[in-house]
């Protein structure tokens, strides 16, 4: 396999490779652009008394923003106002992300010891907390919340008016995915030098290769990605959404980056690793703006 990421799991013990990746071109510069951001934004005065509210408007955004990515493309109001989150793809897609982003800072203490469970909550979470008989908006209950066997089908959003998948790359097997799973639990439990912008960026480029459960992978992956910056403590209060960055920038920029990851050379991960900076970036600088309203009492 040409990704580094699962590869990390057979290295010599003491390698770290996601170090190595940490020194490809571009990507210190993108690390130092996103730290100096990170740092602005969390210097800025409402931030003293007013972080609450902020980090709430953020996780809505990146749900937003998430939902986006997966093809339910809501105003931010429309997200904001709605309490009925029904049958249709969208709405089930809405409210998935709705879900992600509040679950994902209670589950940083299990991520560093357990990935693979988290992995597993994050998921049926977005189902919506099926369990058992028939859940997860018609896919069948039992494969709520576990990785997919050999011959289960993979959707965006379950449904009969699922959209197309934004990610079309072939599927690995099933038991590929439980082993390069393990692989990347293994990476995370052992703990890296990496800065976090690719620490995260990995991970999130793994799920969305992996594409691991039957449904609700991209939400998933970006929601990983959160919790990621959250736990390194680059952005410990969850005000920097990568999510609305990465609607920012576009489905087709997200879809040619992620290539670059699957590509797993030098060069495609440099790109992957800096398009997920700039979706930080972008995030910040919805937070300052955020801020900015705050200070003037227009929100």
């Amino acid at each position: 396999m040409s990704t580094t990421a699962p590869n990390a799991s057979s290295a010599p013990r003491g390698h770290d490779p996601l170090a190595t990746l940490g020194s490809l071109p571009g990507v210190p510069d993108a690390v130092d652009s996103v730290r100096k951001a990170v740092d602005a934004v969390y210097g800025h005065r409402v931030m003293r008394r007013r972080s609450n509210e902020v980090t709430s408007e953020a996780a809505l955004r990146a749900a937003r923003g998430s939902a986006a990515l997966s093809g339910a493309d809501w105003a931010l109001e429309e997200v904001r106002r709605r309490s009925d989150f029904g049958t249709a793809a969208d709405a089930l897609t809405v409210g998935a992300a709705l879900r992600l982003t509040a679950e994902a800072g209670q589950l940083l203490s299990i991520w560093r010891q357990s990935p693979v469970r988290v992995l597993a909550r994050l998921h049926l979470v977005a189902a919506g907390g099926a369990g058992a008989g028939t859940g997860d908006g018609g896919v069948a209950g039992e494969t709520v919340g576990r990785p997919r066997l050999t011959g289960e089908p993979v959707v965006e959003t379950p449904g009969p008016d699922s959209p197309k998948p934004l990610i079309e790359a072939p599927l690995p097997a099933a038991d590929e995915v439980a082993g390069r799973l393990d692989g990347l639990s293994e990476l995370v439990i052992a703990g890296s030098s990496a800065p976090a912008l690719v620490t995260a960026a990995v991970v999130h480029g793994e799920l969305l290769a992996l594409r691991p459960f039957g449904s609700y992978n991209g939400l998933v992956a970006r929601a990983t990605e959160r919790i990621v910056l959250i736990g390194s403590g680059l952005d410990p209060k969850s005000i920097c959404p990568s999510e609305v960055g990465h609607a920012e920038l576009g489905r087709a920029a997200y879809v040619a980056a992620f290539d670059g990851y699957l590509s797993g050379t030098p060069d495609g991960m440099a790109a992957w690793i800096t398009h997920c900076g700039r979706a930080v970036e972008l995030g910040v600088r919805e937070s300052t703006a955020v801020c900015e309203a705050l200070q003037r009492g227009a929100a």
